[in-house]
């Protein structure tokens, strides 16, 4: 009987330890870049525009340039989340961690598979809020940075408790830059950089990169997602606003 108990013993313990050595080696190690791309859903994406922005983010992982900035970081990889947002935010792909083409591909499929669930308004303020309370706080390994990439195509209509600029504020007090995605079409589009410039963008090498409406998502998402994961700067041919802190003077790139 005490053989018996002690080979059982013996067991449950190598069982155990085989349980927390897989364990650790499938927990995230560091990461270059922690990147949370956050995606307006409101009531002026139809199903269009929405599968635009969704394509346009997956083909972006899945890009050769993008990837060869993810595993060219120091740390061989980041952390990606995506949080789309209107009336209210909604985390649609968790935490996930790339640092191979195959996580990549991985990635991207569920970014594909996200169901539209859109809302009326665009509640930029509300979003930054949920982002800085319930997003960055969860962020599953250290990060050299993290970066926050807002899309949308128009500014506040939510009447927030709280001003967008004051949530920014908030963000890059925490060593976070927010880079920013207006996408001109529609009435705002005239406006729509400026407000992102003085409303979103903040932190450390903080930039605007706009899209030329919901065609050229794809091509600016794709853009930023280089200069991001890079540490980069953005290239001197793109329509960038770069700063170093939210309340500097912005200088456009020539």
């Amino acid at each position: 009987m005490l053989k018996a108990a002690l080979r059982m013993a013996v067991a449950v313990f190598v069982g155990g330890a085989a349980q927390w050595a897989c364990a650790q080696e499938n927990k995230p190690g560091e990461v270059d870049t922690a990147l949370v791309v956050s995606v307006d859903v409101s009531n002026s994406v139809d199903e269009h525009r929405y599968q635009l922005q969704m394509q346009g983010i997956a083909t972006a992982l899945e890009d050769p340039q993008v990837l060869d900035a993810i595993l060219s970081g120091g740390k061989g990889g980041i952390l990606f989340t995506l949080v789309t947002w209107a009336d209210k935010p909604k985390v649609s792909v968790p935490w996930m961690r790339i640092a191979s083409k195959e996580e990549a591909a991985a990635v991207a499929n569920l970014v594909r598979k996200v169901p539209h669930q859109g809302g009326e308004f665009t509640c930029m303020g509300l979003m930054m809020r949920y982002l800085a309370d319930k997003v960055v706080t969860q962020v599953p390994a250290k990060a050299t940075r993290i970066i926050i990439d807002v899309s949308g195509d128009g500014s506040d209509n939510c009447n927030p408790r709280e001003p967008v600029k004051s949530v920014r504020d908030e963000l890059v007090g925490y060593n976070i830059t927010i880079n920013g995605l207006p996408i001109l079409e529609g009435k705002e589009a005239q406006s729509l950089e400026a407000y992102y410039n003085e409303n979103v963008m903040g932190g450390g090498g903080a930039f605007v990169l706009p899209a030329e409406g919901f065609g050229d998502f794809g091509r600016a998402i794709r853009q930023k997602f280089v200069v991001e994961v890079s540490g980069g700067v953005p290239p001197k041919s793109s329509r960038v606003f770069a700063s170093d802190a939210p309340d500097t003077s912005e200088q456009r790139v020539k």
